[in-house]
């Protein structure tokens, strides 16, 4: 199968493109730290976004602990960038950010956060990647109706061949 072109308005996000695995630890307020493995997906198909999936495992027990789907797509400006993600927690996350470099930062707040009936109380999300070589690391912040915004999450992945 020939891989398709990327698009030009996708350029700036290429350097997420390729599947990611490493590790990271999170913790909050109301949680105790944590331990967790993960795998990280950008890829295109040739169209103006890029399919995203995260996975992440429980450290000690490999039992499943997270999994994310979704978008990311490029922003109106050229340094823009948008975020289209659906959680099990009962969560959807519509973010928006921009792109410097290697670096890419999306926010979510309140208003572009969905919920269902029984989903998690996530009011806001905010994320940052940065790719140096074959290395990704990142942060996630989130914000409860009881928590103000807190890092929750921070990770490092390797690029796999």
């Amino acid at each position: 199968m020939v891989e398709p072109a990327i698009p030009d308005a996708l350029r700036p996000l290429a350097f997420l493109l390729g599947i990611w695995s490493g590790t990271g630890a999170g913790g909050y307020p109301t949680l105790e730290p944590f331990a967790y493995r993960e795998e990280l997906r950008f890829e295109h198909v040739g169209e103006p976004y890029l399919l995203y999936t995260q996975e992440s495992w429980d450290a000690t027990t490999g039992e499943p602990v997270h999994f994310e789907r979704g978008f990311l797509r490029p922003g109106v400006e050229p340094d823009g960038a948008e975020l289209v993600l659906a959680h099990p927690i009962g969560v959807t996350e519509v973010g928006h950010g921009r792109v410097k470099g290697t670096s890419l930062s999306v926010e979510a707040g309140p208003s572009e956060v969905g919920r269902t009936e029984t989903g998690l109380h996530v009011a806001g999300l905010r994320r940052r990647y940065t790719v140096d070589g074959d290395e990704l690391t990142y942060e996630l912040d989130m914000a409860t109706d009881e928590t103000p915004m807190t890092l929750h999450l921070e990770g490092t992945a390797r690029r796999r061949p």
